[in-house]
């Protein structure tokens, strides 16, 4: 199997699960506790049916949009995911660059092995820095003031993270970054040469945009729920979350609003969009997903604040129904971290490519020419 034979997101994830280690591919796959989360993040899209108009003229669909201050060609964009280096040697270069060929999102976390300034060079597309506030004093604003020289295009706050989720998967395989040899993953690393290869002959694993301020920065050896639990502020709250959006001064969206009493706090206090997700299942298990809160902000906030649906994104059809109940654009992690461990730059624009073309089609087959026309009566709960 290569990437020629990958068509959808199970084959991407076939092939990620041939090509990484299991510590690795586990770390993406997983949720948190049972994963009733991460399953339901999915499944809460079958409860709505798409409802198609014919003889339209559709002609060729415009599938562009604007989202945080920027156009972008497509109502997709790429999750801000950290450390991308371990699913692929290029990592969040090879990330950058397939999202600036389809004109979209690239969004960088503040855990990413690449710097602010590097991705800035080597990518010119729409850029999204995502931050944590960290108890290190001085580096949220180090953060902050670094993308604004560099140029990127928004920023957002990852709200849902103050605490590390029971991530079962990554106790069981050992998961820590950077990977260790233990005799739980030596079998498995022993198992996959080419990844091993990689990692050792190309640049060394590292984060650089907390590493002046986090000594533990490059070399995590408890495990990444161990990392969050120490460094990250369990205190943040909602004068914080002002801070930030008043020193960016640019389009800023929160990530990990997930009521409506949030998303209308989130108004209040100046933020451009607010970002529903559950860190993909990883974090509280057992609440709702995205796709199901969506209608109930949408009414409540809708033409107020940008709403970006992440989570649970699979298909074309995902995609639209997100739009059709009021989402302003949707963004996924699994699809494209599988793309980018099955074969790198190469893998994330091919699944980019299968997304844009699904969209389109799907368009097409609904009777829309413009993505504006998406809303209401283009789906029904089942």
């Amino acid at each position: 199997m290569n990437l020629n034979d990958c068509y959808n997101f199970s084959d991407f994830r076939k092939l990620a699960k041939k090509k990484l280690p299991a510590p690795i591919f586990h770390y993406i796959d997983g949720g948190s506790d049972d994963e009733e989360t991460l399953k339901r993040n999915t499944d809460s899209f079958s409860k709505f049916d798409l409802v198609p108009n014919i003889l339209a003229s559709v002609g060729e669909p415009d599938l562009s949009t604007k989202v945080l201050g920027t156009k972008i060609d497509m109502p997709l964009f790429l999750s801000p995911v950290a450390m991308q280096r371990l699913f692929h040697h290029d990592g969040d270069k090879a990330s950058a660059r397939a999202a600036e060929k389809f004109g979209t999102f690239y969004s960088m976390s503040t855990m990413a092995t690449s710097s602010i300034e590097e991705i800035a060079n080597k990518a010119g597309g729409p850029k999204m820095f995502q931050i944590y506030i960290h108890k290190t004093q001085g580096l949220t604003e180090n953060l902050i003031d670094r993308c604004k020289s560099s140029g990127f295009n928004a920023m957002c706050l990852t709200v849902d993270t103050i605490v590390a989720g029971n991530r079962e998967r990554d106790h069981k395989w050992g998961f820590t970054t950077p990977p260790r040899l233990t005799l739980k993953s030596l079998m498995s690393f022993a198992m996959h040469p080419m990844w091993t290869m990689n990692y050792l002959t190309h640049e060394k694993f590292q984060l650089p945009n907390v590493s002046n301020f986090v000594k533990k920065s490059s070399s995590i050896a408890k495990g990444v729920m161990e990392y969050i639990n120490e460094q990250y502020d369990p205190a943040m709250n909602w004068k914080d979350a002002e801070y930030c959006i008043k020193r960016w001064g640019g389009p800023f969206a929160l990530k990990g609003v997930m009521s409506v009493e949030d998303a209308k706090r989130a108004v209040d206090i100046g933020a451009s969009a607010i970002i529903l997700s559950n860190h993909g299942g990883r974090q509280l298990d057992g609440s709702r997903s995205p796709f199901d809160q969506l209608p109930l902000i949408a009414d409540e906030v809708g033409g107020k604040i940008e709403i970006i649906l992440d989570g649970g994104i699979r298909r074309g059809t995902h995609v639209l129904k997100a739009l059709s109940l009021g989402a302003t654009a949707c963004s996924f992690g699994k699809g494209f971290l599988f793309a980018l461990g099955a074969g790198g730059q190469r893998g994330v624009e091919s699944i980019l490519q299968k997304m844009h073309d699904e969209i389109k089609r799907d368009m097409i087959l609904m009777g829309c020419k413009s993505i504006k026309e998406l809303n209401k009566s283009k789906v029904t709960l089942r």
